[in-house]
């Protein structure tokens, strides 16, 4: 990655170098199944083990509480039916109109089966209604599904409110907590309402297909994946070590930097917005800025297209994004926005910026004068930008093709 400015983060972190020197030896020199009775597997068992110890500190659990799986879709899948399974009588299900599809990709679909799904409402800088949420929660309810924060606007979401009207009715409550590892305190002792809670790896810089579910103590499980019984018996399938360890070491690095991590990529994230703001008009911040993760920037650029933005960007060696990686197939604008009501001026050209604890303020800077750079070109061609009309001439168009090849 040394040629590319990386700001998608959100979508997916580089691996951590404490995490590729944990996981190298058991590409090769270690060798064994962690479920064997010999001295081999046993090794390998008890590297799986050290690394649940870190991801239960990291969540501020007890390490029984952790299942490692392959990462947040699998959890949440995992979480929701279980959830539904411990109340089987009750039909209604709460989530909100800004979850990630892996919440509202399972739940949406139940309404065929009988159930009621509810979407709770967002305001403009994309906060929970909680007066809405506190309506609708009753008897029948029997799960209310939530990100902790968005993965598009980095929103922070009051979960102990909603987990404390998710108790008092009786329901159960999960927690999409895939972008929260390294950016927000978790303790699930002080978050006793939580029942279950989603993370994955290569968020957090472990590697890919590796993530962890937590199932507090007590709480109804029935495993998802059926068959042997690895993991306690808890999910099925030979446990992916390498990327246990990596994820391990990862969550080790949260919990002896998160502080400073914390402090270091909210005072990067500021010289963004603020680099930008100074030097482009009509642009937008969407989302809470009193109640946002500290490495999450969403703005949106008026009078021009995100697409194109992040095609120029792109062609400059810089990563960063319009949404969610796992939406990026679609066409459709934003639903988090939609919901945010963000205007349709603006809505078009969002553009989502992540940091790591690896981002540098040098990156930062560089990233402004790209972004501002490309904004003003494409507003010069934009019939409804602000800047000097668009070119008509055939020799000032061969001019900004020139530019864009190598900007």
């Amino acid at each position: 990655m040394a040629d590319l400015l990386y700001f998608d983060n959100n979508a997916t972190t580089p691996l951590a170098p404490e995490a590729r020197a944990a996981l190298e030896p058991f590409l090769g020199e270690l060798v064994g199944n962690p479920s064997s009775a010999h001295n081999a597997g046993g090794r390998i068992l008890h590297a799986v083990e050290k690394a649940r110890e870190q991801v239960a500190l990291m969540l501020g659990c007890e390490t029984g509480e952790i299942i490692f799986n392959s990462g947040g879709t699998e959890g949440l899948n995992t979480a929701i039916e279980n959830a539904l399974d411990a109340l089987p009588t009750r039909k209604q299900i709460i989530i909100s109109k800004v979850e990630h599809s892996a919440v509202s990709n399972v739940v949406r679909p139940l309404a065929r089966k009988g159930y009621r799904i509810t979407e709770i409402n967002v305001d403009r800088f994309g906060r929970l209604d909680l007066a809405q949420l506190n309506h609708e929660v009753g008897h029948e309810t029997a799960l209310i599904a939530t990100l902790w924060a968005n993965n598009e606007t980095g929103v922070v979401a009051p979960v102990a409110e909603i987990g404390d009207m998710a108790k008092r009715a009786g329901a159960m409550f999960v927690v999409d907590a895939v972008q929260c590892p390294g950016k927000l305190k978790l303790d699930m002792r002080a978050q006793a309402a939580i029942d279950y809670l989603a993370v994955s790896g290569h968020k957090f810089h472990a590697l890919p297909g590796t993530g962890a579910l937590f199932v507090r103590k007590g709480t109804p499980y029935r495993p998802l994946i059926r068959g042997g019984n690895q993991e306690r018996g808890r999910r099925a399938g030979t446990e992916n070590v390498p990327g246990i360890v990596s994820m391990g070491a990862a969550a080790r690095c949260i919990n002896e930097h998160l502080e400073a991590d914390i402090k270091r990529q909210t005072e990067l994230r500021d010289m963004l917005q603020s680099g930008l703001l100074a030097k482009l008009d009509n642009v937008i911040v969407n989302g809470d800025e009193q109640s946002r993760l500290c490495n999450t920037l969403n703005v949106g650029f008026e009078f021009v297209e995100a697409e194109a933005i992040l095609l120029m960007l792109d062609a400059a060696g810089v990563a960063a994004s319009s949404g969610s990686a796992c939406e990026s197939g679609s066409l459709e604008t934003s639903h988090v926005l939609r919901a945010m009501g963000v205007p349709f001026t603006a809505i078009h050209g969002s553009v989502r910026f992540s940091l790591s604890r690896y981002t540098t303020a040098a990156e930062v800077g560089a990233l402004v004068d790209h972004t501002v750079k490309i904004v003003r070109r494409l507003r010069e061609l934009s019939p409804f930008g602000r800047e000097k009309p668009a070119p008509k001439k055939p020799a000032d168009l061969e001019t900004h093709k020139a530019y864009f090849a190598t900007t």
